[in-house]
């Protein structure tokens, strides 16, 4: 079990974290538009549109944005420290955050290839990056 920060799991978001759990970064597409966009909108932020549904994809992406953190917010994340956080473009458009792990945060540069792994909270998986060679 881990001590650090787990999402609450509610009837909106459950679906994306079942999507985690079997290794899927499942993003929202409008049924009306076209749009792909993060699980987090309850309606298409292009034409507002309630018809939603589901996508699986790739995982993979560029970094766009890059942060390292020194300083823990919270005493399970120190032995982590420094780590970096990456905003990164999916293949498919969206953008999402997540941690960089399994790299120096020294060596990370904008346009990295980056892919999704999934990191194991207790029963809930949070969506982290890794860099794709």
């Amino acid at each position: 079990m881990t001590d650090k920060p787990i999402p609450q799991l509610t009837d909106f978001n459950q679906p994306y974290f079942e999507g985690c759990a079997v290794g899927e970064l499942r993003i929202r597409i409008c049924k009306r538009c076209a749009t792909k966009f993060r699980f987090n909108h309850y309606l298409c932020p292009n034409c507002w549109s309630e018809d939603l549904g589901w996508e699986v994809a790739s995982g993979r992406g560029r970094v766009t944005h890059v942060t390292v953190v020194h300083q823990a917010p919270y005493e399970s994340f120190e032995p982590d420290a420094p780590y970096a956080i990456v905003l990164v473009e999916l293949d498919e458009g969206v953008r999402m955050m997540g941690n960089l792990l399994n790299c120096d945060p020294a060596s990370i540069d904008i346009g990295m290839k980056v892919k999704a792994i999934f990191e194991s909270r207790g029963e809930v998986y949070i969506p982290q990056f890794v860099p794709d060679d």
